[in-house]
């Protein structure tokens, strides 16, 4: 058969796709895992952040650990009756880190939401990474991505957005089309 090598390099770029899957899942478990884990708890220490890490392992090869900034009464609350308020509860937040489906790790932002009061925005995702590459420097930099997203979310207006096609309002609204006109 002619042209068959470059068939012949595909079918071994797909077995070492498949074993590079095994060896991640098992860098995962033998170690990763809980070096995730640890550096999270560090840093946790050292900014005196709180927050929880759980670990979701309902599901094998495709776990998860969490940093939660938690739950709180968001302040505010649906008017049941005059006498009865039910409270929206604020997600402030988290950290996740993913086995994906190729034991490659996911790192995502979940937002802040408020339950009742609008839809939740999509998680962030902020990269995906082979086993080998997560590093205590990275991990500090996907903390302080959490941190400018949950603060920006908290102090939310809009003086970042642009302005330039907003009609404006007022006083010199037409003078300029009146002068090139006249």
């Amino acid at each position: 058969m002619e042209n068959i090598m470059n068939l012949q390099n595909k079918v071994k770029q797909y077995q070492a796709v498949l074993n590079n899957t095994i060896e991640y899942r098992k860098a995962w478990t033998a170690q990763l895992k809980q070096d995730i884990i640890q550096k999270l708890e560090e840093i946790l220490e050292e900014t005196g952040l709180e927050a929880s890490i759980d670990v979701k392992d309902q599901m094998v090869n495709l776990e998860a650990i969490v940093l939660s900034l938690g739950e709180a009464k968001s302040g505010l609350s649906q008017k049941i009756s005059d006498d009865v308020k039910l409270p929206l509860i604020k997600h402030n937040g988290s950290l996740i880190y993913q086995q994906l489906f190729n034991g490659k790790i996911i790192v995502l932002i979940n937002f802040p939401h408020i339950e009742g009061y609008a839809q939740a925005r999509q998680p962030k995702t902020i990269a995906i990474y082979r086993p080998e590459e997560i590093k205590p420097p990275f991990m500090v930099r996907h903390m302080e991505e959490l941190m400018k997203e949950v603060t920006n979310w908290e102090d939310y207006d809009d003086d970042d957005k642009p302005t330039t096609n907003i009609n404006p309002i007022g006083f010199n609204m037409n003078f300029n089309n009146s002068e090139e006109e006249g």
